[in-house]
């Protein structure tokens, strides 16, 4: 992408155009031990960076890391790139760095 930040795209209502993070592939349990993205699991949730937002989006903004349904989704390829499109109403939560006294930073 030419500018990073800047897509040639405007996003319409409540939808937001999002990039999954790299860490998709590959993962390690909490003992260390590496576990293929080929490895069959339950239904598994994914997170993504939020890349663009439209005018009715209310708790999400650019920059934010969002959890999803991977299975509902619609992808879309902008400029070479490949990105996600979602509803802000298909979001499972949101880990904000934008953290206040007392909270968590992970909005459910």
């Amino acid at each position: 992408m030419a500018e990073r930040g800047k897509l040639a795209i405007r996003m319409l209502h409540d939808r937001l155009l999002v990039s999954l993070d790299d860490e998709a592939g590959e993962r390690r349990s909490g003992g260390g031990i590496l576990i293929p993205a080929t490895a069959a699991m339950g239904k598994r949730l994914s997170w993504a960076k939020v890349e663009a937002t439209g005018a009715h989006v209310r708790a999400v903004e650019v920059g934010d890391r969002v959890l999803f349904d991977p299975e509902e989704r619609a992808e879309v390829e902008v400029r070479g790139e490949s990105f996600v499109l979602l509803r802000e109403r298909d979001l499972h939560a949101v880990a904000s760095e934008r953290i206040e006294e007392g909270q968590t930073g992970l909005y459910l």
